[in-house]
């Protein structure tokens, strides 16, 4: 069996470490699409280097996040390698273009039935359309099962966790041994496109600043042009660094006292390192974290009290796998 892996920008190369790793194991055969979607080093190329993924056969750099310009080349590899799967992940722009260039190839998407049911996100539209895409549907859990039943969707469905699940159950004990700063901190990623929008960027600078609190903010290159093109400045309690590499990061937000995000992934992440999460969306696709009173929805103008508040619950359940949703994928695959 052989598997196409598109993939494109940061939240996909984690995932695809332990998968990776599962395919290998279970014999099958993978060949890597990197579509460039993310291409600056710190986003991409730090990624392969640190998870040990395979080097990608085709780069396509196209530096990109259209997909009507991602398609057609992803559509030519597809066709010159003839895969029996086209593998996708998550809900990205590369997401939905290397669904739509499998064509007649099978579609198998990794993270299918979230949904936040905010069709004003793009990253909401990619979902629905890629799962009606897809033959195979990698759920993560089963409320994302009954999603995809309740939609009428027609493709084989398999419950089998979140593989960034299993990258934080590997990767955690290597990150903790890297030197963190020892001074409480507060953890800050915003990149969204809701989110750098000037107005409400602004926004979210201020609500920071009003905290008082001492935070880390690795900056997103869209959010750094952002910040510079608009002439919106970081305020003294806030420490702006470049964007760090997975371990880096992982270390960064186990030492965290909570995290202020809209980074889908890092919803997760905080919950399963047990820190307090505080989303600036009006909508999640995480929902049983906000369930289990580990993250909290905000408009900028609460970030503030929202922070004061955040805690982690004591009795917070088990989310989104057991750690070991890649094998059960690679199992799917051969089924």
């Amino acid at each position: 069996m052989r598997v196409l892996s598109v993939v494109g920008n940061r939240p996909q190369f984690i995932k695809s470490a332990p998968l990776s790793v599962a395919l290998r194991e279970a014999g099958i055969e993978e060949v890597v699409l990197h579509s460039g979607q993310h291409w600056d080093p710190a986003m991409s190329q730090v990624f392969f280097d640190e998870l040990s993924i395979p080097e990608p056969a085709y780069r396509l750099d196209l530096r990109t996040s259209d997909v009507d310009a991602m398609t057609p080349p992803i559509a030519e590899i597809v066709e010159r390698e003839r895969p029996d799967w086209v593998l996708v992940y998550g809900d990205t722009n590369t997401t939905a273009a290397g669904a739509r260039a499998a064509k007649k190839t099978p579609v198998a998407h990794v993270e299918a039935g979230l949904r936040s049911f905010d069709l004003s996100m793009p990253e909401e539209r990619n979902r629905i359309e890629v799962d009606k895409l897809s033959s195979l549907l990698l759920a993560p859990d089963l409320r994302s099962a009954e999603q995809l039943a309740s939609e009428g969707i027609g493709g084989r469905v398999e419950v089998v966790g979140d593989v960034m699940a299993d990258a934080t159950r590997i990767f955690e004990p290597i990150a903790r041994r890297l030197a963190m700063p020892d001074a409480p901190y507060t953890v800050v990623t915003i990149h969204r496109q809701a989110n750098t929008d000037p107005a409400r960027l602004r926004a979210i600078i201020t609500g920071l600043a009003e905290s008082g609190r001492p935070f880390i903010f690795p900056v997103h290159p869209r959010t750094r042009h952002a910040l510079d093109e608009h002439g919106i400045s970081v305020p003294e309690n806030v420490q702006a660094i470049k964007p760090l590499g997975y371990l880096e990061m992982l270390a960064l937000l186990a030492g965290a006292d909570a995290i202020v995000t809209d980074s889908g992934g890092l919803q997760k992440e905080a919950y399963w390192l047990r820190v307090p999460c505080v989303t600036v969306r009006p909508s999640t696709e995480w929902v049983d974290t906000v369930a289990a009173g580990a993250n909290t929805l905000v408009e900028p103008e609460q970030l503030a009290a929202a922070l004061e508040a955040a805690r982690y619950p004591a009795d917070g359940p088990q989310l989104y796998g057991d750690g070991h949703a890649a094998e059960r994928v690679a199992a799917a695959l051969y089924a």
